[in-house]
């Protein structure tokens, strides 16, 4: 992880910089997902409070790029870097959490053995005769690692089907080659 640290309008402290590393190696602690840091102390000298003179930027860049910001202003600036830095790891948190629910979809094995027994290339449909008799429907949309013009009858299919409205539709359909890749 990248880190820069620095100040406005008022000389770095070793004391403030030394938080701030500890700081940002305490939300990096257990993940290796914050790609940069960036910490900006400044001093308000003019500012409509007068008692919340120290201000505390804490900028935190994840993957894809999307960044979280705190901003806060207090008396002193370890308090500042202290609301900044626990505002910001509230939001990692969630963003860590958002990220680890996201379920990864992966799709069945086919399980059936057939033939393409007919093709209706104009329509983009076709029928796939399963082994031990019967006839499912298949879509183009349906193919995995062949394309629709491979398509011809006796041509042999590994297929998943499920009920549709008018009997078996098949939901993937795949070259016999391509499971033995995927072992």
């Amino acid at each position: 992880m990248n880190l820069e640290v620095e100040s406005r309008n008022i000389e770095m402290t070793p004391r403030w910089k030394t938080e701030i590393e500890e700081r940002m190696a305490a939300l990096q602690r257990g993940h290796d997902d914050i790609i940069h840091g960036r910490v900006t102390l400044t001093k308000n000298r003019h500012h409509k409070k007068l008692d919340n003179v120290a201000e505390a930027l804490v900028l935190v860049t994840v993957p894809s790029r999307q960044t979280i910001t705190s901003r806060k202003e207090d008396k002193t600036f370890e308090e500042a870097i202290r609301s900044a830095f626990d505002a910001v790891a509230i939001e990692l948190r969630k963003f860590r959490e958002k990220r680890a629910d996201k379920a990864i979809r992966l799709e069945p094995l086919p399980q059936h053995r057939g033939v393409v027994s007919k093709v209706f290339r104009d329509l983009g449909y076709g029928f796939i005769l399963m082994d031990g008799g019967g006839e499912v429907y298949f879509h183009k949309n349906a193919l995995k690692g062949m394309t629709f013009t491979q398509m011809e009858d006796g041509v042999e299919v590994l297929f998943e089907s499920e009920p549709g409205e008018k009997g078996l539709h098949a939901t993937i359909v795949q070259p016999p080659h391509l499971l033995k890749l995927q072992d």
